[in-house]
């Protein structure tokens, strides 16, 4: 699902214009990411959990040559889908 089709959904269902459910919508991904950028996990009760888990630097192979290369150590987002929504997702 595309974020203009989930604006769609999500002003239908909530009886919003668009324009408001985008601001919405916008806002939430800015507050999450401002909340993980300083090292906070993000609980969205009933979705999941977000959060930061640092991948070290390490070495890989090119598979191209074979030689060996450095990958920067780096910042990733772990997602943690809450039971309710596991729930949601298995049933029939």
């Amino acid at each position: 699902m595309f974020k203009t089709q989930l604006i769609d959904i999500m002003a239908t269902q909530t009886k919003m214009p668009k324009t408001q459910t985008k601001k919405a919508l916008d806002s939430l991904i800015d507050i999450t990411s401002i909340s993980l950028k300083k090292g906070d996990n993000v609980w969205l009760f009933g979705l999941g959990t977000l959060s930061i888990q640092n991948k070290p630097e390490r070495q890989a192979r090119n598979p191209r040559t074979g030689n060996k290369i450095n990958i920067a150590a780096k910042k990733v987002v772990k997602f943690k889908a809450a039971n309710d929504l596991k729930k949601k997702i298995n049933t029939k």
